[in-house]
């Protein structure tokens, strides 16, 4: 059974034009393709996988004692969300929609008892805050084939950036990237329109005499032979007889040059919070981090909040559960700094297995258990 179905309103008539040109608390995702662009796509790709090679671990903290991953209902939440995506992949496609909209949402369906199940992704066009009678908040969903979903928002999963003007949603950037996206677009059209005027009408043959529209195509075409083709066995010396006069059409096609271009495409990046080392692979370990702790983390902790707020009641909170997204952002440090935190093992600051992560090699057993140096053992009463 869909878990949709009955959120599904059959009778959507008129309604999405209606809230397009709607005012106040709602959002409305822009259509202006901005994910075909190659440079939108190239700037967001760093961020969306980086996203999705976060860990969501369940957490139990109750200040004596720490658990990970002891519910199996929630560490299988978390891997397999839904039958159609593992994990990961939600966790990208929240990203992607995070960077193109400034909005993301995902439901969490629930069991009888109240259990989270299963999380969706929705990936709609637009979304508008429903203040019910009750003073219960509700989100109504229009998709792209027209269909309408509204749930609880305490069942959704609402991920957002650029929280300025409206209470609920992100601010959309359509403003913002829309003057930089008709750049783009008017660049790539006027290349492709100069690669194509270079293939029209270059010279212009006068004759002082009428001749008939055959005759007239025999003579340009027996010009364009003699000494336009590249196979001819020409001297490099053209002549016409008085009764013709050639002569060359200028070509003015203008085409934007490579700093403007690369200006253009700058603005882009700072929008998306990149640079192009990130963009190409190029970086070294100071700037990932920089970018990490930019970019990367603030969504982190807004997915654990998000997702502990959703998934646990108050009062399961409030005994210590949460969800973490841990990230293995070490394994693109230098060699030397992965060297260095062998130091750590044996202080009992590292496992041998979460060092042995970090080198991307497999787990040893009894490697989960902290060691210690003697010379870094606790000191007991007495001094020894």
């Amino acid at each position: 059974m869909n878990p949709f179905n009955r959120f599904f309103n059959k009778n959507p008539t008129g309604t999405r034009l209606k809230m397009v040109t709607q005012h106040g608390a709602s959002f409305y995702a822009w259509n202006g393709k901005m994910y075909d662009s190659d440079i939108v796509r190239s700037c967001i790709r760093p961020f969306y996988k980086a996203i999705g090679k976060l860990v969501a671990k369940h957490i139990i903290d109750n200040g004596k004692e720490l658990k990970v991953n002891i519910e199996p209902y929630i560490k299988i939440l978390l891997e397999d969300p839904n039958p159609y995506m593992t994990g990961q992949m939600l966790q990208e496609k929240l990203a992607i929609q995070l960077k193109l909209n400034n909005n993301a949402f995902a439901y969490i369906n629930r069991d009888d008892n109240g259990y989270a199940n299963e999380i969706y992704p929705i990936p709609a066009t637009f979304a508008e805050a429903v203040h019910l009678p009750s003073g219960y908040l509700d989100i109504k969903f229009t998709l792209k084939n027209g269909n309408i979903l509204q749930f609880p928002y305490e069942d959704i999963i609402h991920i957002r950036q650029d929280f300025n003007e409206d209470d609920i949603f992100g601010t959309s950037q359509i403003k913002a990237i829309s003057s930089l996206m008709n750049i783009v677009t008017t660049t790539d059209q006027g290349i492709v329109n100069a690669i194509k005027n270079s293939a029209v009408i270059r010279w212009l043959l006068k004759f002082s005499s009428s001749l008939r529209p055959e005759d007239l195509e025999k003579n340009a075409k027996d010009f364009a032979d003699s000494f336009l083709s590249t196979e001819s066995n020409g001297t490099g010396v053209a002549a016409v007889d008085v009764k013709a006069d050639a002569q060359q059409i200028k070509q003015d096609d203008y085409v934007p040059n490579s700093s403007q271009m690369d200006r253009t495409t700058v603005r882009l990046y700072n929008l998306f919070g990149t640079n192009e080392k990130i963009v190409q692979s190029k970086y070294n370990e100071d700037e990932w981090n920089a970018y990490y702790e930019s970019e990367i983390e603030p969504i982190a902790i807004q997915l654990a909040n998000e997702y502990s707020r959703k998934i646990f009641s108050r009062r399961e909170r409030a005994f210590g559960n949460k969800i973490v997204f841990e990230s293995s952002s070490l394994q693109y440090a230098a060699m030397s700094t992965k060297l260095q935190l062998m130091q750590m093992v044996d202080r009992g600051a590292m496992t041998p297995n979460e060092w042995r992560k970090v080198m991307n090699l497999g787990p040893i057993e009894g490697g989960e258990k902290a060691i210690r140096r003697l010379d870094t053992a606790v000191v007991k009463e007495g001094g020894k």
